[in-house]
C-alpha cells in the first residue's frame, strides 16, 4: 500500500514536470508570460489602467512603433539592421507637411510621396549594403545622420505648419471608436504576416539570415531580397512619418529622434535573433505592446523619466534573459 502511494505520487511529480517543460518549450514563451505579469502588476497598482479606453491609448501610442518594427523585423530576420528608422519617420513627415502647405499639393498625395521618401532611403540602405558591401549597421549609422540631416535642411531649420484640416484624419481619425493609425497598424501586421510565413518571400528571407551562402547556393538572389527587405523597411518608416506628422500637425525635423532604439527593442523582445534566420512576427507584435504597456503604466504611476528609461533597460535585459533560460 505504501508502495502504490509513493508511486502515485512520483508519478504526478512527473506529470507536473512534464507540463512545466511542455509550457516552457513553447518558443518565446518568456514575454508572453512578462506581458501577462506587467498587465495584472498595472492593473492591481491603479484603477485607470484595466479600462477599454487606455488600452485603445496604448494602441495608439504604439502604432508607429508597431509599424516600424514590422519592417525592422523582416531586416532584421534577413540578418542587416536598420538604425535610420527614426531619421527616416522625420523625413518623411516633412516632405508630407512641406508639399501640402508650400506647394498646394492634395493631402493623399503629399502623405505618398512622404512614404516614397522612406522607401528611397530604405533603398539606399539596401544598394549601399549590397552593392558596395558595407556593413548595414555602418551603412544606417551613416544614413541615420544625413537624413536627419537632409530633413532639416528640407524645411531650414524651421517647423511646417498650416496644412489643411483633412491632413489631421490619417493620424487623428476614427473609424467607430477605433483610431486610425491602429487598423493601419493592423492591417501592415497581417499583410507582413502572410508575407512572412506564406509567401517565398518570406522563405528568403529566412534563408538569407540562416545561411547566406547555402540560400546563394539555393538560387535564391540574395543582394535583391536584402534590398528589398530594406525598401519595406524604409516604406514602413514612411508610414510612420506620415501619421506621426498627421497626429501632430506640422512637419518637424526633430520628431522621433531614438525611435529606433524602441523599434529594435520591440524587435528583439519578440525573439528575433539578432544574428538572423530567426524570428515571429506575431511575438514582435507582443514586443510592442510591452513597450506600450509598461510606457502608459509608468505614467499612470507618476514614474519620472529617467527611471523610466532604467526600468526599459532592464525590461529589455530581463526578457531576452527569460528566453533564453528556456532555450537553455
Amino acid at each position: 500500500m505504501r508502495n502504490e502511494q509513493i508511486t502515485s505520487e512520483k508519478v504526478k511529480i512527473f506529470s507536473f514536470k512534464a507540463s512545466v517543460k511542455k509550457i516552457f518549450s513553447i518558443e518565446n514563451i518568456g514575454i508572453y508570460l512578462f506581458l501577462v505579469a506587467i498587465i495584472i502588476f498595472f492593473s492591481l497598482m491603479t484603477s485607470a489602467f484595466l479600462t477599454l479606453s487606455n488600452f485603445i491609448v496604448i494602441l495608439r501610442q504604439v502604432s508607429i512603433i508597431g509599424i516600424c518594427a514590422f519592417g525592422e523585423a523582416f531586416v532584421v530576420i534577413s540578418g542587416g539592421i536598420d538604425l535610420s528608422v527614426g531619421s527616416t519617420v522625420a523625413l518623411s513627415g516633412v516632405v508630407a507637411a512641406s508639399l501640402a502647405n508650400f506647394f498646394g499639393v492634395p493631402v493623399p498625395l503629399a502623405f505618398l510621396a512622404g512614404i516614397a521618401a522612406g522607401g528611397c532611403t530604405g533603398f539606399l540602405n539596401g544598394t549601399l549594403a549590397t552593392k558596395a558591401k558595407i556593413p548595414p549597421i555602418i551603412v544606417t549609422l551613416g544614413t541615420l545622420t544625413i537624413i536627419r540631416g537632409l530633413a532639416f535642411i528640407i524645411v531650414g531649420g524651421n517647423t511646417v505648419f498650416g496644412m489643411p484640416v483633412s491632413y489631421r484624419i490619417l493620424g487623428r481619425g476614427y473609424v467607430g471608436f477605433v483610431p486610425i493609425p491602429v487598423l493601419i497598424m493592423v492591417l501592415v501586421f497581417a499583410v507582413f504576416f502572410i508575407v512572412l510565413n506564406n509567401q517565398s518571400f518570406g522563405r528568403h528571407i529566412y534563408a538569407i539570415g540562416s545561411n547566406e551562402e547555402a540560400a546563394v547556393i539555393s538560387g535564391i538572389n540574395v543582394n535583391r531580397t536584402k534590398t528589398i527587405v530594406f525598401v519595406l523597411c524604409g516604406l514602413m518608416a514612411g508610414l510612420g512619418g506620415a501619421i506621426l506628422s498627421s497626429r501632430l500637425d506640422s512637419g518637424q525635423a526633430a520628431t522621433a529622434q531614438g525611435l529606433e532604439l524602441d523599434v529594435l527593442t520591440a524587435v528583439v523582445l519578440g525573439g528575433v535573433s539578432i544574428a538572423g534566420g530567426k524570428g515571429r512576427l506575431e511575438s514582435v507584435f507582443v514586443g510592442v505592446l510591452i513597450i506600450g504597456i509598461l510606457a502608459n503604466g509608468m505614467v499612470l504611476l507618476n514614474i519620472q523619466h529617467f527611471y523610466q528609461l532604467v526600468i526599459k533597460g532592464a525590461v529589455l535585459l530581463l526578457a531576452v534573459g527569460l528566453d533564453m533560460l528556456r532555450k537553455r
